[in-house]
């Protein structure tokens, strides 16, 4: 929200600068997003001045030559262009050494011939409004010639852009920021803008409303002006409105603006005489109903959704948009001006739907307080007074469902204390409660706190406890030590994966931290088949884009963005992973969620050296290494084996399942060709395990055992197997039945030729025997060794080779 700074100091002017003020709002909680300044820097060389004469230009049919009263000094002659100059006009004038707002300096100049020491400023100029084509005329009461132009008109605006919490809607209207002023810094509040009410209760003659949805419209106020004329809105109210970011429209609507702008409370003004009947009806909008709002395009409404009509059908999106065919226009002359509140949710849902964001919008989803629209109405009743001479005609229409008081909350001694680590005087505490607003009771061993209105966000004792310690100061609470013997510890699951992600890093991984959102479009990169349950992701409500519309039911997304991103920038060896969250479908569940542990490898599989210029670039052997390490470093066992049927998104035979306790808990190969190809890196390994069964799999305490002092006696075996037949069974059946003495077995060779037959393959397998209490014999050895050979010959149909 953009608050113009004069604005704000006519209810609270602390004497200080505008960055002072900006620092004392941040501190008690209202973001000052930045400090802007409109106009000149310097009001220096601008005044007021009065038109003596205008005559035409003796060689330019657009430009008439002027001469201006500008005070004491002798009147200036001003060459100007603008089509309304004319003689007795009071006007804005900038002389010569004057520095516009775009930096350009005046001065005497010659303009087809004749002199002209100034120029006469339109509104657009001096930057207090969108501007016209024409010179900004000032009313004749305003100012003497000569006066400068800064004590007339807001010359030089300073803005605050604010950013409202959703929580402060009372903080929307510039009366609310100054009341937080005041409270910060003691200094006097004004009586607020609808201390003095021109209107009055009662039946509206010739108006009605009906509200058919008091859940959605908690209050409905209106009041009925007639014999509105032709006017003029007043500079400053043009200027502020501009500085607010609102551009003034007619003097009715500049009303409604200005009233949103100081009290907060969008208002809506409606041609009386356009409405159908005199009657509005706040009621549920049916399918396809069809509004035309007043930037004249036609919005398709939804069944649910929420519409002010008269007996010719509707005239405004309530809480978003009014609607053209009620508008007020010149020849307005009986206005009903409306001011309600809106159930937040429905109007933010709307304004979405439909795309339309609205200042009014903006402040009603965030739920205003019923109490705004008599206040809005109020203030609205005085400026029609000074804008346009008329007053409401007797009587207001309200309508309200909503509670009527605020609730009494107690506050006991100690508690503000005990809540905030240190003690604040009672008479401060209490004088901080009333400059918010609040009206305080104090008790003997308590007080008793009743929030203003406008303060739907203090409901509790602990809100409460809150306002004081924002506006007391939070950097004056002492840090302290949490008051508990012992903090709190990870659980062995939270454990357990920290231990997973030092593996990675171990293992030379980056990790990254992928959004859990993904794009409609992974599956077909994926290359997944039309019923892959990854297809049916659930879908997000309210997506950020459609990029990001689904949940993720893969870690590959982020993975694969992340490591093509490094790619681009001349990374030669990626190495990342990622531990985090997937959502798949789950029936009624909305998803099942499981954490996941994945990683991708790109380019070399370790740095260039000067041993080594040109290393080998990672394969699915690098991945299956990488995963049988982690997973062994958290003791437990994993078997790779070749997949009954390939995963679309990977090489049919560069791929592996990786499984423990014969259960399937993931996957690691090398990416498909094609699925390469969309992310530009050809060859990239990736690998994808469900973290769950790796921590039901983790022994619950780790058992040691020394060392053997003996040595190890080896034996080498060659078995011939079919091509299909994987390694990691034949070592799985060798441990099997090899003894207590078996310590490993490694694959040290793989043929395949003539030698061994078409189909077949030989597996060199090294055998190592130890025994904790003796040295082995190599009788003792080559026994177990007959043994693990019979075994592969008889389950695999292995023959051994000489």
């Amino acid at each position: 929200m953009r608050v113009p700074l004069s604005l704000l100091l006519r209810w609270c002017d602390p004497g200080l600068d505008p960055e002072a003020i900006a620092s004392v709002l941040a501190l008690t909680g209202t973001e000052v997003e930045r400090v802007r300044r409109l106009g000149p820097e310097s009001g220096e060389g601008f005044v007021v001045g009065r038109v003596i004469e205008a005559t035409q230009h003796p060689d330019a049919d657009r430009l008439r030559v002027c001469r201006v009263d500008v005070g004491e000094r002798e009147p200036a002659g001003i060459v100007c262009g603008a089509p309304n100059v004319a003689a007795g006009q009071l006007v804005a004038v900038a002389l010569p050494g004057a520095v516009m707002p775009g930096g350009t300096k005046i001065k005497k100049a010659k303009l087809r011939g004749v002199e002209s020491a100034g120029m006469i400023c339109s509104e657009a100029e001096l930057d207090l409004g969108t501007g016209s084509d024409g010179i900004l005329v000032l009313p004749d009461s305003i100012a003497e010639p000569g006066t400068p132009l800064a004590e007339a008109v807001p010359l030089g605006e300073v803005v605050l852009d604010l950013e409202i919490t959703p929580n402060r809607p009372d903080c929307l209207g510039v009366y609310g920021v100054a009341r937080e002023l005041h409270a910060a810094t003691g200094a006097p509040l004004a009586d607020p803008p609808w201390a003095v009410d021109l209107g009055a209760g009662g039946p509206v003659e010739g108006a009605a409303v009906e509200v058919e949805l008091p859940e959605l419209c908690p209050r409905f106020t209106a009041r009925v002006y007639e014999g509105v004329g032709p006017a003029e809105t007043p500079i400053e109210i043009r200027s502020h409105l501009h500085a607010a970011g609102m551009r003034s429209i007619s003097p009715i609507v500049d009303i409604t603006n200005y009233v949103m702008l100081v009290v907060g409370e969008p208002m809506h003004a409606f041609d009386l005489d356009l409405v159908e009947g005199g009657a509005l009806t706040i009621r549920e909008a049916g399918a396809d109903e069809i509004v035309t709002t007043l930037d004249g395009q036609s919005r398709t409404m939804l069944a649910g959704e929420v519409l002010i009509s008269d007996a010719e059908g509707p005239t405004s999106i309530a809480g978003v948009m009014g609607g053209a065919r009620s508008e007020v226009s010149e020849s307005t002359s009986r206005v009903l001006l409306e001011a309600a509140v809106w159930d937040g949710p429905t109007i933010h849902d709307t304004s979405l739907r439909l795309a339309l964001r609205s200042e009014a919008s903006g402040r009603f989803e965030k739920g205003l307080a019923p109490v705004v629209t008599e206040r809005a109405q109020a203030y609205a009743s005085v400026l029609f007074e000074e804008v346009l001479g008329i007053r409401p005609q007797p009587g207001t229409i309200d309508i309200s469902s909503a509670a009527a008081s605020s609730p009494k909350i107690t506050v006991g001694d100690g508690f503000v204390t005990g809540l905030l680590g240190h003690e604040i005087p009672p008479e401060r505490l209490i004088g901080i409660l009333e400059r918010l607003g609040f009206d305080v009771e104090a008790g003997a061993d308590a007080i008793e706190v009743v929030p203003p209105p406008d303060r739907l966000d203090v409901q509790r004792a602990v809100d409460v406890v809150e306002e004081v310690a924002r506006i007391d100061g939070l950097d004056r609470i002492p840090s302290t030590l949490p008051a508990i013997a012992s903090a709190g510890g990870l659980t062995a699951g939270q454990s357990a994966r920290r231990r997973l992600a030092d593996s990675m890093v171990a293992e030379g991984f980056f990790e990254i931290a992928g959004w859990s959102f993904a794009s409609p479009g992974l599956p077909d990169a994926l290359r997944l088949s039309a019923d892959d349950p990854a297809r049916n992701a659930v879908a997000i409500e309210n997506p950020m884009s459609e990029e990001e519309s689904r949940l993720r039911t893969t870690l590959l997304g982020s993975l694969l963005d992340s490591a093509a991103r490094n790619a681009v920038r001349g990374a030669e060896s990626i190495r990342l992973f990622e531990l985090g969250h997937v959502y798949l479908p789950a029936g009624d569940d909305p998803a099942d969620q499981r954490i996941r542990l994945g990683g991708v490898i790109h380019g070399t599989s370790r740095p260039a050296s000067w041993r080594e210029p040109s290393p080998p670039r990672a394969d699915v052997f690098a991945g299956s290494a990488v995963v049988r390490s982690v997973l062994s470093g958290l003791k437990v066992e994993a078997a790779l084996s070749r997949p009954e049927s390939a995963r679309p998104f990977l090489h049919p035979g560069r791929s592996a399942e990786v499984s423990i306790e014969g259960a399937a808990v993931g996957w690691v190969g090398e990416l498909h060709p094609l699925v390469a190809d969309h992310w530009a890196l050809p060859g990239a390994v990736v690998f994808e395990i469900d973290v769950a069964p790796v921590l039901a799999a983790m022994p619950a305490v780790i058992a040691y055992r020394p060392l053997s002092a003996h040595p190890a006696v080896r034996q080498d075996l060659a078995v011939t197997v079919g091509v299909a037949q994987s390694a990691a069974e034949l070592k799985a059946a060798a441990f099997e039945v090899g003894g207590p003495e078996l310590e490993s077995v490694e694959v040290f060779d793989v043929y395949s030729g003539e030698q061994v037959g078409e189909g077949r393959v030989s597996i060199g397998l090294r055998l190592s025997f130890r025994a904790a209490d003796r040295t082995l014999t190599e009788e003792e050895a080559s026994a177990a060794r007959e043994t693990i050979t019979a075994a592969l010959t008889e389950r695999f149909g292995g023959e051994v080779r000489g």
